[in-house]
């Protein structure tokens, strides 16, 4: 609960200039938080804290989530058919997952088989499909990953129900799973097997993800490769190997498949391509989506992606540098371009006035909450220094806390922003309220970050205050983390219920 866990960790760390020298383990404690949040919009979140640590499953917990293994539970797209079938279950905390049952005898060696899934499990990233675990119990053979609500790209592109996937969209999809492969390669898993449309699926923000069990072999000595031999790099049709290079074949046939709306040999388009048609690869629903230099751009990459030869294809870093600046609807989220309903949040029932005000992002209503409110939250908190005791002290102390609060007063956010940044230089012992208003003044200014930071530090220094997590939840909205800010409110109401019990009992 609250800004120790993965909620909070996104925000890029400014100069730490208001933490207190005398607490070094709170400096440590923040430096890791900012740092570990690194970017979530470009998809670098290394360590995702909401994503269980890789485990070994036993055989009957995983029996029981997905109903013994039932056909209903099935989610792969081909079915029972399929050699290794894909499961959709749910595990005792509630938590779905998607349970990867392999065919019998595919690996033989127990201790091998749970060493190589161990290997994945280690890879964290908001562009992965993560894995989270395996079984190895008798012949049994199972992987578990974070389960994706939103079918796959194979569905989206080829078996559409109400409308195409809008060209947007599509380059995203290029782009988050050019991440992806990035991010692999720089974890050193530079083999990806068999990437496809069927790989790439969708999670419950509509975010494109790159599953995490195309990392692992169907089988100890099986085929890298099960799609159609007219898609399977050149490489593999002359050695059965597969190589780096091999992967970014594969990238651009989803290139070609995101393009054209169709599953098109690679031969038949660079046929199109050489005879310079390429606009005729183009799905015919995104007519007047796209500016034609962009496509030519994108077509021009899945031609270099899909060269005879692996030393003439591009790495992972061209392909990211090659589909970023494609983007022109970032700021738009991925169920909004795709057309998901996402479920309406749920407010909590005890919001106090700053919980509602925060909760419709009303930066007025706030202010004049925290105005009202003054500084009598923190009277009475332990080891706290009151301000008459300041006063008799440090008379400078004062009159910059007295400026600062006159500023705050008349909406004069960027000199309470100046006055309350020098307050906290001075003060041995920071007040949360402090933080609170400097944290207020700089949503006033537009910088949705710093003021995360302030609440999150308001609530280092009154851990149950339920200001302090309305005002990160504010924050978070503004940056757009809306199931955060969601998690940030319900923190808050758990805190003011648990104020209102302690003060009527």
């Amino acid at each position: 609960m609250g800004c120790f866990h993965s909620k909070t960790t996104n925000v890029q760390s400014p100069d730490d200039e208001s933490l207190p020298a005398d607490k070094p383990d709170l400096l440590i404690l923040l430096v890791i938080l900012f740092s570990g949040w690194a970017l979530k919009a470009n998809g670098d979140a290394g360590e995702q804290d909401q994503v269980p640590a890789f485990k070994e499953y036993g055989l009957a917990e995983l029996r029981a989530a997905t109903k013994g293994f039932s056909p209903e539970m099935i989610v792969s797209e081909s079915g029972e058919k399929a050699p290794n079938v894909v499961y959709r279950g749910k595990l005792d905390g509630g938590r779905l997952v998607a349970v990867k049952r392999f065919s019998k005898q595919s690996w033989p060696d127990a201790q091998q088989f749970v060493t190589e899934a161990a290997g994945v499990g280690k890879l964290r990233h908001t562009r992965l499909v993560n894995l989270i675990g395996c079984c190895a119990e008798g012949d049994e053979r199972l992987l578990v990953a974070e389960f994706m609500p939103n079918d796959t790209l194979s569905k989206h592109l080829f078996h559409w129900d109400k409308h195409p996937l809008p060209w947007q969209m599509r380059v995203r999809v290029a782009f988050y799973i050019a991440q992806a492969l990035d991010h692999c390669n720089t974890e050193n898993r530079r083999i990806y097997h068999d990437l496809n449309a069927y790989r790439v699926l969708f999670d419950e923000d509509g975010d494109p993800r790159l599953s995490s069990f195309g990392l692992i072999k169907n089988s100890r000595d099986g085929k890298s490769y099960s799609t159609n031999l007219a898609y399977t790099p050149p490489e593999f049709m002359r050695t059965g190997r597969v190589i780096p290079e091999s992967v970014i074949y594969s990238y651009g046939t989803i290139l070609l498949d995101l393009l054209s709306g169709k599953h098109i040999p690679p031969s038949h388009a660079l046929d199109l391509i050489r005879g310079k048609n390429m606009l005729l690869i183009m799905d015919s629903s995104l007519e007047g989506q796209y500016a034609n230099e962009d496509a030519t751009k994108l077509v021009e990459l899945a031609s270099k992606c899909l060269q005879f030869e692996a030393r003439d294809r591009p790495n992972s870093k061209f392909l990211l540098s090659s589909v970023e600046p494609l983007q022109t609807q970032k700021e738009v989220p991925s169920h909004v371009l795709m057309g998901i309903t996402k479920a309406p949040q749920v407010l909590p029932t005890m919001l106090s006035p700053l919980g509602k005000a925060c909760a419709k992002m009303d930066l007025t209503a706030v202010h004049d909450i925290l105005l009202k409110t003054g500084y009598k939250d923190e009277e009475g908190a332990e080891n706290e220094l009151s301000f008459q005791e300041w006063t008799q002290q440090v008379q400078e102390m004062l009159n910059t806390k007295k400026f600062g609060d006159i500023a705050f007063r008349d909406k004069d956010f960027k000199s309470a922003i100046e006055y309350y940044s020098k307050l906290v230089a001075m003060m041995s012992v920071p007040s949360a309220t402090v933080f609170a208003r400097r944290g207020l003044s700089y949503l006033m200014s537009g910088q949705p970050e710093l003021a995360l930071r302030d609440a999150m530090q308001a609530q280092v220094c009154m851990p149950e205050w339920p200001t302090a997590f309305y005002l990160q939840a504010l924050a978070l909205s503004k940056l757009g983390m809306e199931t955060d800010a969601q998690d940030m409110l319900n923190d808050g109401a758990a805190f003011e219920a648990k104020r209102q019990n302690g003060w009527h009992g």
